[in-house]
């Protein structure tokens, strides 16, 4: 069981090399913004990013896992003949015929409707940011099969490589845009970029760097594509679709809970608790939130690398239990990361502007949802690998019921604090639920006792470090922040104690640290 599990773990660091790179980038981002652009310009910033990341899903029709899922023979020790290179290149080039299909024809609907779309949006005039979002979700929607194909080629260098260009790819053209352009513009007038983009910095900037970097990353693929031989199997594509598409459904509640409550920020806050309106509360929450990322760095990092790894396995003797033993460890190191981020907020809160920092209170409510969400992506392993993928839409409508009643109710008197509990509500109903399927139709020994022991020994170190906390700043009167630096050295190792309590705990409980060391 050692050996998978190690290889696991160094698929996933060699995975998560670009995705910790785009994380550290975004880390670089927020300050950035947070300096330049207003509350309400990162609120609407926030508010379109929204709409893309739902429709990439719904573009892509859960045809990255359905892929892995026909492509794969279920075990590890075949060796690929010339049949098998045959198959799954048509697996891929059926998949790839129709996913750019769709975005051909989404991009022509944002070019013909680019002013109407804007309009209704509250955004007259931006007609060209529509067709920049049109070009994102196309390129983004043929690229990600390009991924996958690596992911399923265990090409993970290739992966991380290409990944790190697009990256460091939107860092320059936001650094360009936002440092370099506005200047350029100012004295020489007429110019070229002024048919792109405002010549006032304005959060537009932020969509045409994307656009940008999508362009770069799709150049790079273009020697793979034209290796592919392109062959549409009608047969393959129904069997792909009737699998996939539950997927795609079963996958838009983990997007929504991040992206449904921008969407309804300007229809249900009104002066908020800034003071200033819904995109001024929805600028504060989502740059808070941002210092979420390293939890949700870990989990995009584990998904890359675990999918294939479940898929290539389970018909291996053993592989239920080898999943559970996963889950135990990958829930003991989110635990680690929650203390981690929540101990040390004081400092990671600087990255934010002045005016960003009022919402930093959300940022271990949304940790834990990061982290639920994580575990409803091992739970809901079962009904992918025994292919009763119709089991996802009935979990799916649950976390979106819980989402969208809850901050029907609560967002117009809480903002985005009704935002913050709704989205961990959502996904701790989802992850119950498939938990509960899950050992009805697909039995997997997880050790609920062990994980759940992890949680609230996290939990319980948070609320003593409150605690004392509190208890200090009572008996001297002093409050441990950056103006008071010897107070917070105070705060800071005392947090670290109770760090090295969790890992002393960790050690007696698992096998995990000696894991590491290996």
């Amino acid at each position: 069981m050692a050996n998978p599990l190690k290889k696991l773990a160094g698929e996933t660091a060699i995975y998560g090399l670009s995705t910790i790179l785009a994380r550290l980038i975004n880390f670089f981002f927020v300050p950035i913004y947070t300096r330049i652009l207003p509350p309400e310009g990162y609120g609407s910033y926030a508010e379109i990013m929204s709409y893309i990341a739902v429709l990439q899903v719904v573009l892509m029709l859960g045809l990255e896992t359905g892929c892995f899922k026909f492509a794969s023979k279920g075990t590890t020790t075949e060796i690929d003949t010339e049949a098998d290179k045959k198959h799954n290149n048509t697996v891929f080039s059926t998949a790839l015929t129709t996913v750019i299909s769709i975005a051909v024809f989404c991009l022509a609907l944002s070019g013909l409707f680019g002013n109407s779309i804007s309009s209704a949006m509250g955004y007259t005039g931006y007609s060209k940011m529509i067709i920049y979002i049109g070009g994102i979700l196309a390129l983004d929607a043929i690229t990600a099969i390009l991924f996958a194909r690596l992911r399923y080629q265990q090409r993970a260098l290739k992966f991380a490589l290409f990944k790190s260009i697009k990256i460091v790819g939107e860092l320059v053209f936001n650094l360009l845009l936002f440092y370099v352009a506005p200047k350029y513009m100012a004295s020489h007038p007429n110019n070229f970029l002024t048919a792109f983009i405002p010549e006032q910095v304005h959060f537009s900037y932020i969509i045409f760097a994307v656009l940008l970097s999508c362009i770069l990353c799709f150049i790079l693929f273009i020697p793979d594509l034209l290796q592919i031989k392109f062959k549409f199997d009608k047969s393959l594509w129904k069997k792909m679709m009737l699998y996939s598409l539950p997927l795609m459904i079963a996958s838009l509640p983990g997007t929504i809970n991040e992206s449904a409550d921008r969407f309804l920020f300007r229809f249900l806050v009104d002066n908020g608790i800034t003071g200033e309106g819904w995109k001024a509360d929805l600028g504060v929450y989502q740059a808070a939130i941002k210092l979420a990322v390293i939890m949700n760095l870990f989990i995009q990092m584990f998904r890359y690398a675990a999918e294939p790894f479940f898929f290539s396995r389970y018909k291996e003797k053993g592989s239920n239990e080898l999943y559970a033993k996963v889950m135990e460890y990958f829930v003991a190191f989110c635990i680690l990361i929650f203390l981690g981020v929540v101990f040390y907020i004081d400092i990671l809160g600087l990255i934010l502007g002045k005016d960003f920092r009022s919402a930093l209170g959300t940022v271990p409510i949304m940790l834990l949802a990061y982290m639920i969400l994580g575990m409803l992506f091992n739970v809901s392993m079962w009904y992918k690998l025994s292919g009763q993928t119709k089991y996802a839409v009935t979990i799916t409508l649950l976390g979106l019921g819980v989402t969208i009643v809850g901050n029907l109710i609560f967002m117009p008197l809480f903002s985005y604090w009704a935002s913050v509990w709704v989205h961990l509500a959502s996904c701790l109903a989802m992850l119950l639920f498939s938990a509960y399927l899950g050992q009805k139709y697909y039995p997997i020994p997880y050790k609920w006792k062990q994980i759940i022991s992890y949680i609230v020994l996290g939990i319980a170190l948070y609320v003593v470090a409150v605690a004392i906390q509190f208890a200090i700043e009572k008996i001297t009167g002093r409050y441990a922040t950056v103006q008071d630096p010897s107070m917070l050295l105070v705060k800071l190792c005392i947090n670290t104690i109770l760090i090295g309590i969790f890992l002393f705990f960790l050690q007696k409980k698992t096998h995990i640290i000696s894991l590491i060391k290996k």
